[in-house]
């Protein structure tokens, strides 16, 4: 009896020992009698006691190699250090188990390789700008000898590039000169922009005070030109006021009767005021002369009366 409970505890060890669950983003690798037999992906597997094995389990997750640096030596004959990032992917795990005995160091080997014959056609200026170029060069490289291995090469990066101390010491200090150099011409800019619009702030200042000018002188002449529009017409109104005056103290004597000797006695007094003192000879219509000479001796007889 003991012995059959041992017996079949036993039989139930190795059927749970036959029982298989393969996780996510995993792949084992079946072998039967030492030979493949089958790729077992994601659930529940079942093998042969004694007959079959899980010779490898798989990931087939993105994975990242950070190889250390490795030393090249550019066109130019300078020797720097570069240190690489891989980053592949386990497309077959069939072939990623029997198509190479170490995937990581025959990776690591032809990411060396390639870097020395990419970097061995380039000098150094073209080194440190090409970043670009030579991560895509390098990765077509390694994506074209590892597809046998069943490995996908998705990028290639190149995490640090370190030349010679004493090449380094030359870089940092044109970069500094450079720098430098930006520098002055950003303010000689500067400087120029500042000249250039006071230069254009005088111009306008002068433009506004011209224009100030001219139109005061505008406005002083249209003033002027007002004083004497307003004089002219006060002298003219004052003419007229006059005129008007006469013509109706003559309108008026008119009405009194006056008879035709005094009107023209007003009318000489009229030439009178028209002389002003200012004219020597006077020109009277023959009409006029004698009522004048009647007038004087009309005048005369009254002072000798007196």
């Amino acid at each position: 009896m003991p012995f059959l409970i041992v017996g079949v505890v036993i039989v139930l060890l190795i059927v749970v020992s036959c029982i298989k669950i393969v996780p996510q983003a995993q792949s084992y690798v079946l072998e039967r009698l030492g030979a493949y037999q089958a790729t077992w992906s994601v659930g529940i597997h079942f093998k042969v006691p004694f007959i079959d094995r899980v010779a490898r389990r798989v990931n087939m997750k993105e994975q990242v190699a950070d190889f250390p640096p490795q030393p090249v030596i550019t066109k130019d004959n300078v020797t720097m250090r570069i240190d690489t990032v891989v980053f592949y992917q386990i497309t077959d795990p069939k072939l990623f188990t029997y198509g190479v005995e170490n995937p990581m160091m025959a990776i690591e080997n032809l990411t060396a390789t390639n870097l020395r014959n990419i970097i061995g056609d380039l000098e150094l200026d073209q080194t440190l700008t090409s970043r670009e170029t030579i991560n895509t060069q390098m990765r077509a490289a390694l994506d074209l000898a590892t597809d046998p291995w069943g490995i996908k090469v998705n990028r290639v990066e190149l995490k640090n590039i370190m030349p010679p101390a004493e090449i380094q010491n030359a870089m940092e200090k044109q970069m500094k000169a450079e720098r430098e150099r930006r520098e002055a011409v950003t303010r000689a800019e500067g400087e120029k922009k500042a000249k250039i619009l006071e230069a254009e702030g005088e111009k306008e200042s002068a433009i506004l005070r011209a224009e100030a000018d001219k139109q005061s002188a505008i406005l002083r002449a249209e003033a002027e030109k007002e004083k004497m529009i307003r004089e002219a017409e006060g002298e003219a109104e004052a003419i007229l006021t006059v005129q008007k005056a006469k013509a109706d103290g003559i309108r008026m004597l008119k009405g009194a009767g006056a008879d035709e000797a005094v009107l023209k006695i007003k009318s000489l007094e009229a030439f009178e005021k028209v002389a002003d003192g200012q004219a020597t000879t006077i020109l009277l219509p023959s009409e006029l002369q004698g009522i004048a000479s009647m007038a004087v001796a009309f005048k005369e007889g009254t002072k000798a009366a007196e």
